[in-house]
């Protein structure tokens, strides 16, 4: 069958979140793919910041936002048959491989007149890889703040390439990102790390900033290494895409692929991030603890701080599953403390009624009344995130100076058990979700897919491209149900005003504003 090569000039309107805009791609077609006829259409955007963009509109009405491959940019790339259909362990699974067309959609609900929405491609093993065994020479790097799981994914990923595909070169990158070029490396082999995911932290060791994406790859180049494994937030993906464009302009086959961490869980697209639900079991003791303080003594408070530097899932979700928490404060929805409804009304209510109470707080939560009692200082540390003043402390002397010029004794006990919590090795379920996600890196750096990071979307596992990642930080949608059943199930008022709950409603929380527009029909063919 012959091939038939077009291009064309589209020119798209998108809504992005600030302002629409236009942009224009250049478009090929291919027919008569594979056996049967379909068309594909491999989308590069205009745009200088973002050129590695895929859309690929599918038949059925859907967009495909596809992640880069070698084949995009390095010519006459061989591929081998994939090992795994010689592996015993796989011998019994009914289907090898995953189909090159399987995609995983972003929205799973749809209204009757709505599009078909963006999809994503699916992950796991495909029928060619791009590597030989022996050929391979990976790398793994964690960066960051510690989350429960870091050694589990470390584990993982170098006993999948071992035992899955026969890779015997492991390097593990000491100390972060400047590990590539101020540290030696690790060896790790199957032995090495045999028993790491029963240990708390990394053992690669971790750091913030120190990118310097030249220096970097210069590294990667001289110690001949091709798959580069990066463990890390939102800060370190925004790292590992400025590694991955410098790889692609010098036209290196070198795989790059992020596996998404952050105990906050503020990460969009994915459905959640490994250590979450550590993290909230964990919060679940501290919980306990101050119930147990606050309801021991007259007109007791108990205090817990937990994480939520900008956004309050870990304070949201470990409230509901506690049950024993009167009040839940997080940074998506704003609090006062005097005056009628405030915070101040509501302790005095429920000391009145119950004799105790039990308040969570996340981290990120009241920073703006926290900084205009302090006058304190924008400051950021090195991965530019926001230095937080300790809400939890200064909430708690404002709460005890308020009811001590009312003449109401109470016994306040206040509990931070941040660094507790993500110190700790992660339970089992998380354990579980480590093992996907490093397999699920492993299959596509193998397929000879970069740039990408590997998650789950509506329970799927799916390649995401970098941009989708770091484009904005998932945040509790306080116009949401879930937190109208946290607001039912603490009783609490929501401390919105009027003109706060019209701003929520008019807040809208958009997909990637490209993918979110519409395509005008004005197609002029070259």
């Amino acid at each position: 069958m012959g091939t038939l090569n077009l291009s064309f000039q589209i020119q798209t309107r998108y809504i992005s979140p600030s302002s629409p805009s236009f942009n224009t791609f250049t478009i090929s077609l291919t027919t008569n793919r594979k056996k049967f006829n379909c068309s594909r259409f491999s989308l590069s955007m205009g745009n200088p910041n973002d050129t590695h963009t895929k859309l690929v509109p599918g038949a059925a009405g859907f967009l495909l936002q596809d992640v880069p491959h070698f084949t995009d940019y390095l010519d006459h790339l061989p591929s081998y048959p994939n090992p795994l259909q010689n592996n015993p362990a796989y011998s019994v699974v009914e289907q090898y491989f995953v189909d090159e067309d399987d995609t995983v959609t972003e929205k799973i609900v749809v209204h009757k007149e709505s599009a078909r929405g963006v999809h994503f491609r699916r992950a796991g093993p495909r029928q060619k890889v791009y590597f030989k065994p022996d050929d391979v020479n990976a790398c793994i790097v964690t960066c960051g703040g510690l989350c429960p799981g870091l050694n589990t994914v470390i584990r993982e990923i170098v006993c999948g390439l071992y035992h899955m595909y026969g890779v015997r070169k492991v390097l593990g990158i000491d100390g972060g990102y400047k590990g590539f070029y101020a540290k030696n490396t690790i060896t790790l082999t199957p032995k090495f790390v045999d028993d790491i995911h029963k240990r708390g932290g990394t053992i690669l060791g971790t750091s913030r900033g120190g990118h310097d994406s030249v220096k970097i790859v210069d590294r990667i180049q001289d110690r001949g290494i091709n798959q580069v494994y990066i463990i890390g937030g939102d800060g370190t993906h925004k790292g590992a895409a400025v590694i991955f464009e410098e790889i692609r302009r010098r036209g290196l086959k070198v795989a790059v692929a992020g596996i998404p961490k952050t105990i906050d869980n503020d990460i969009p697209v994915i459905d959640k991030s490994f250590g979450f639900d550590t993290a909230v079991e964990e919060a679940q003791r501290a919980i306990k603890a101050a119930h147990v303080e606050s309801e021991s003594v007259g007109n007791g408070i108990g205090l817990v701080k937990l994480m939520g530097r900008y956004c309050g899932f870990i304070a949201m979700y470990a409230t509901l599953a506690s049950r024993d928490v009167d009040c839940c404060l997080i940074p998506e929805s704003p609090f006062y403390l005097e005056g009628k409804g405030g915070l101040y009304e509501y302790i005095g209510k429920q000391l009145k009624q119950n004799g105790h109470m039990v308040i969570v707080i996340a981290e990120g939560a009241g920073q703006e009344l926290l900084s205009e009692s302090l006058q304190s200082v924008d400051q950021q540390d090195a991965s530019g995130n926001k230095l937080l003043q300790d809400v939890g402390l200064w909430i708690s002397h404002k709460i005890k100076e308020h009811f001590a010029k009312k003449k109401m004794p109470i016994n306040l006990k206040y509990i931070d058990p941040t660094y507790m919590i993500r110190a700790i090795p992660s339970i089992a379920s998380d354990n579980v979700y480590c093992t996907l996600l490093a397999h699920g890196a492993v299959h596509g750096a193998m397929a000879g897919y970069t740039g990408f990071t590997v998650g789950p979307v509506n329970g799927r596992h799916a390649y995401i491209p970098f941009n989708r990642i770091i484009e904005k930080q998932n945040k509790v949608v306080i116009t949401d149900r879930m937190w109208a059943r946290l607001l039912s199930s603490t009783n609490q008022p929501s401390f919105l005003k009027p003109r706060d709950i019209a701003e929520a409603k008019k807040e809208k929380y958009p997909a990637n504003g490209i993918l979110d527009g519409k395509i005008v029909k004005t197609m002029s063919m070259n």
